[in-house]
């Protein structure tokens, strides 16, 4: 064989063709859960981005009640002589809006986690 003087034989390329690959998978085997399982840098993103989601829906929370609750004392300040009209609004007027906020919570959780197994589990 003869080789170019300008082209060392070691430095030759040769292409490799072969049918392709077929991977298989490890029944059981799920890459996301078992980056968590084992704590991996990757695993410690996915839970992280679970905790921020959540972190978001409670403070949001947390903001609207400060909204809701945060001006009652200026409001009952400003009407010394109603204190029948405080009672009502803190005996009863608050329950139905922290109820809906608590359901609003509830829900915006469990949508969350819903989403987290999903990308968890690849569906």
């Amino acid at each position: 064989m003869t080789v170019p003087q300008n082209q060392n034989p070691a430095e030759r390329r040769v292409v490799v063709t072969g049918p392709p690959r077929q991977t298989r998978r490890v029944p059981g085997y799920n890459r996301p859960r078992t980056e968590i399982d084992e704590q991996t840098t990757l695993g410690h993103t996915y839970v992280r981005s679970l905790m921020r989601t959540q972190l978001r829906a409670a403070l949001t929370v947390f903001a609207v009640l400060g909204l809701l609750v945060g001006p009652l004392p200026l409001l009952f300040a400003a009407m010394p002589d109603a204190r029948r009209v405080e009672w009502a609004v803190l005996g009863f007027g608050l329950y139905v809006p922290l109820v809906l906020l608590a359901r609003w919570y509830v829900r915006r959780a469990e949508r969350n986690e819903r989403d987290f197994v999903r990308l968890v589990e690849d569906r």
